[in-house]
């Protein structure tokens, strides 16, 4: 089998998981993109790594880009002699906005890409699978994957994702803290069941979160991301984040915790974007975000 010498540039998408009563299932794609590099070389590896995160990433095979890489390599049935692999982040690390799902998904695609018939050989779908078993969840890595609003589900030892279309005029806007929080830290804090009556009512506001999102039916959003499940059981340690989410949600904007936190991701329209950013808290920062309408792709960003 024969590689492509390289370099191959990747640019891989933020993602939202979640999005209130979503747990586990919803993803959405945003526009703030990891640019990722690789190159098959004589032998060795090299990992060059700048941006956000970068003065605590590994630079050997630790990386979790390397860590993709390796795996979908292996599942091409190849070997490289050697690698160097580029990284510029811009996703923040820790808060909520899948870093790491973007680093599996750029690794896995790289590799790919790197193996002259590789694309043939590892589908898109195989690609999400293998991604979603690295990262141990579906719902991140089906939206860096596949751009959008995902469904994602788990049957059959297997994960499969339902990749949607967003609806014009969705907008988004993530408040972004300071501080990080730890993703194993956040699911610590879920208990290990619910009340039936939380599960029905957290149902019934992820079926309609789909069809608001997929119609631009943004008027509904506020509803639609009334969430049961998960962001209550966590506010002890993301106390700020719950605090800015009440008061959002108090004044009538669709704010959610993104991922297992600490940003908090409001979903709105053009005049929302606009009017959110005074609510800020000291050292935060707001940042407005387009969805992104595609996933993982060759090329910068």
């Amino acid at each position: 089998m024969t590689f492509n010498a390289g370099p191959v540039l990747v640019s891989v998408p933020a993602t939202s998981a979640n999005l209130g009563p979503g747990f586990d299932a919803l993803g959405l794609a945003l526009d703030l993109r990891d640019s990722l590099q690789g190159a098959v070389v004589s032998h060795g590896l090299v990992v060059e790594v700048s941006g956000e995160g970068a003065d605590a990433v590994a630079r050997d095979e630790r990386n979790l880009v390397v860590v993709a890489m390796r795996a979908a390599f292996e599942a091409l049935g190849v070997d490289p002699p050697g690698l160097e692999v580029g990284c510029i982040n811009a996703i923040p690390h820790g808060r909520g906005l899948g870093s790491s799902a973007a680093a599996i998904v750029g690794g896995i695609h790289l590799a790919r890409a790197l193996v002259e018939d590789g694309r043939s050989r590892l589908s898109d779908l195989a690609a999400f699978q293998l991604a979603a078993r690295l990262e141990g969840h579906p719902d991140n890595v089906a939206a860096a994957g596949f751009g959008g609003l995902t469904i994602a589900w788990r049957e059959d030892d297997d994960f499969h994702v339902a990749p949607t279309q967003v609806g014009p005029g969705v907008r988004t806007a993530a408040f972004i803290p300071p501080t990080p929080l730890s993703t194993e830290v956040a699911r610590g804090l879920l208990p290990a069941s619910v009340p039936h009556a939380d599960a029905a009512a957290d149902a019934g506001r992820a079926a309609l979160l789909v069809a608001a999102l997929a119609t631009g039916w943004t008027g509904k959003l506020l509803a639609a991301t009334r969430d049961w499940l998960h962001q209550d059981y966590r506010r002890s340690a993301m106390p700020e984040s719950m605090q800015l989410l009440d008061r959002l949600r108090a004044d009538g904007h669709a704010a959610v915790i993104s991922g297992a936190g600490p940003t908090v991701l409001v979903l709105t329209d053009g005049a929302g974007v606009a009017a959110v950013p005074s609510y800020t808290p000291a050292g935060w920062s707001c940042r407005p975000l387009e969805i992104a309408a595609d996933g993982v792709r060759l090329g910068p960003r």
